[in-house]
Order: structure tokens, then sequence, then C-alpha cells
């Protein structure tokens, strides 16, 4: 129930791999049973020392084969926890501790699972706050009451906030009039293309992809595609970015927090989760809640095109203020993480958090998007599950959504 305001505690933290607890269990044997004079000691525990080693060694090489063959995640970095949620042992990266890992909450009361995602309403009572992407036209508000819960309205690195993440989704999951809506258009994925959803393989398993071929939610698009512009079809060789297409829409979600590693090695995190939470004691989900005060999202759409004309310098580091009238009409509310495990039948409780998403739709060239997905492949922590696309949430019924809109100009 929202009265409980997304309780969490910081020992229940447990890192989420295709959302299933990571649980390792390891088989110490029995001591041996000496049959003759015993050996010393000191000398029989340095031998059963050296064989419990060896077999933590083993069972812990066998886990991590065994996980990234079977599932495709970095199994280096499973967090496993007891049933308590006490670390077993400490999660790490490729390339070194992660102070992150694993700081996604899951549970307000022990093994509760409470911010899992849960049915929006239940016997005609909200069991959520305020949800997103919403319809960002100027002049829209929901009808959900968040009086108390006002948006972040200036920048927010002055709210002393950093980036921890920046990835896209499958054309825009907001819905701004004119801008990106159900009038855009885009290239020709299949000859039965429905906005719901687009077909697509994916080289590895995702935040949002159960399966390689699952179907992905496109969303709504821009209005600039003209398929006679050589621009929008002219086909771009990707280095590092994955299952991108030319002419086609994305929004692109920088999440910010004051949680976050900021200016270090560590800052940038996938999943964007642990990044928001990284630090401990400063997101507050008790009374007084301050998520909306310590977490923001900014967002922002973009049609790709094969132009240099439209090279953007940095994607990476948040939304593009310093080029024509980029950032320049900004629509301001609290919402909720995205994504399309949630509707408007299943909710999600991670809420709530300030949003900010430009009212305009913009070119990008193609050499922007694969310099940003270079820069995140180059991070300390492993953001190659997001480096494509992630599927689309519907748009965010208006009984759901905050009526707080705000907006920067």
């Amino acid at each position: 129930h929202p009265s409980r305001n997304l309780a969490m505690s910081a020992n229940n933290h447990a890192k989420m791999v295709d959302e299933k607890d990571g649980q390792a269990a390891i088989d110490v044997p029995a001591k041996p049973q000496p049959t003759e004079a015993p050996p010393s000691n000191a000398l029989m525990s340095l031998v059963l020392a050296v064989i419990a080693a060896g077999l933590l060694s083993s069972t812990i090489g066998l886990a991590i084969a065994y996980g990234t063959r079977e599932y495709g995640f970095d199994a280096h970095k499973l967090h496993a926890v007891s049933e308590s949620g006490t670390a077993l042992f400490p999660a790490t990266s490729h390339l070194g501790d992660n102070p992150c890992a694993g700081k996604k909450p899951k549970h307000a009361a022990p093994g509760d699972n409470y911010f899992s995602n849960v049915e929006c309403v239940v016997d005609g009572i909200l069991q959520t706050l305020e949800q997103a992407g919403t319809n960002v036209t100027k002049g829209y508000k929901g009808e959900l009451e968040a009086t108390g819960r006002e948006p972040i309205t200036t920048a927010y690195w002055e709210a002393g906030m950093c980036a921890v993440n920046v990835h896209w989704h499958l054309g825009a999951e907001h819905y701004s009039a004119g801008e990106f809506d159900e009038y855009g258009t885009g290239p020709k994925i299949n000859k039965t293309l429905e906005r719901k959803e687009w077909s697509i393989t994916h080289p590895r398993g995702g935040r949002e992809l159960a399966s390689k071929d699952k179907k992905m939610r496109l969303g709504y698009r821009c209005h600039h595609y003209k398929e006679d512009d050589a621009k929008f079809t002219t086909e771009y060789k990707w280095q590092y970015c994955t299952n991108m297409k030319v002419g086609e829409t994305y929004e692109v979600h920088w999440p910010h927090s004051a949680a976050g590693a900021c200016g270090t090695d560590w800052q940038y995190q996938t999943p964007f989760y642990d990044g928001v939470f990284c630090k401990d004691g400063v997101i507050n989900m008790l009374t007084p809640l301050n998520t909306y005060e310590k977490i923001g999202v900014q967002g922002q759409v973009f049609v790709i095109v094969n132009d240099e004309e439209h090279k953007i310098d940095n994607l990476f580091d948040g939304m593009v203020y310093d080029k024509g009238d980029f950032g320049d009409d900004i629509a301001m509310y609290t919402g909720s993480t995205t994504g399309t495990t949630r509707d408007n039948e299943i909710c999600s409780r991670y809420a709530p958090i300030t949003w900010q998403v430009d009212r305009k739709c913009h070119l990008a060239s193609a050499s922007s998007f694969d310099a940003m997905c270079k820069k995140m492949m180059e991070q300390k922590d492993d953001m190659s599950g997001d480096v494509y696309p992630h599927g689309a949430r519907e748009l965010v019924d208006t009984e759901y959504v905050a009526n707080n809109q705000q907006s920067r100009e």
C-alpha cells in the first residue's frame, strides 16, 4: 500500500539477475576421521584449509561459468545473499570491487518483495504512487493528487545529483502533441508493424528482455522522417551500439541521483538502479519521503540520421541544452521508473521520482549515438546491457499521472 512510503533497509539490498535473487550454495566437506596416528593439529588445519579453499574456488568457478553460459549475465557481478539479506561474499565486476553492485532495493521488510511490480489497483485501492511516462504536452495535467511531492525544477546538478546511467527506448515513452505522437512516422520494420511491438533479436539478455526473440514495444515516433531523404534511409556501420536503425525515433534517459558514486570511476552503472541507490543514508524512503528530491531522470527524444551536420559532441553525460532549441521547453513532473514490464494494469513501486522531459524532437547523427555507446563500453562497470534500445512502456493513463506538471523555458 502506498502508505508504507516504499520503506527500504540498506541491509536488504540484493543484486538482481532477470528479477530473481542470486543465491550461491557452498558445500564444505566434513572433517575426515583419522584411522592412524593423526599428524599435528597445525598440519591438519593447514591441509583442511587448502582442501576447503580448492572446493570453494571450484564451486564459484562452476557457478560463474554456468551463469554466463545459461543466462547471459556477467556472473562475476553476482551478489549472493542469505535469506536475511546479508552478503555472503562481496559483489565485484571484471575490473574490481564495485561499491554500487547489488544496491537496487527489493524489500521494504525482509523477504516481502515490496519493490516488485504490482497491480496498479486492487479492490478499488491504488497500490502505487504516480507513474511515468506521460503526456508532456504543455497544459496537460494528470489526475493523481500529488500535493507535497513537487518535482525538482532546477538543473539536477544544482540539486546535488549526477548522472548514473544512460539508456534509451524504441520510440518515445512520453507523448508530446505535434512532436512525438500517434501521427509520427519512421522506417518500415516489417509488413505487419504495429505500434505495440517490434520483433527484434538482441545479442544478449537485458533489463527488459526475457529471451533473445522477445518482442519489443514500439513507442511514439517523431515527424521528421522522409523516405526520399537519404539521411533518413542510408544505413550506418555501427561499431558500438547494436540493433539501431537510421530514421528511427528513440527516447534517451539519463537517470540522476544524489546517492550516486559521483565523480568516481563507478559513477555510471547498469542496471541504473545500482547507480541511483549506490550510497546509503542519502535517499529516504521512509517518512519524510525524499525520493523525488534526490532522484531525477532527464528525457530527450531523437530521430537518428546518417548526416554529420547533426552531430552532437556528447550524448553520454546528460540532456543536450547548448544546441539550437535543444532543452528550451522542458516538462517537469513526478512519476516512476518505466519500461515494458509496466503498463496500465501493472505499475512500478519505484516512485515518486522527478522527470524533466524535452517536449521537442531533435535530429542526431548515428555517429553521435555510436560515440555514446563507445564511452559506455569504456566505463568501469559493464554497461553492455544498455547499448541497444529497450522497449517503450505504453502511455500512462491520466488517473495514474501526477497533477503537478510544470514547465521550464
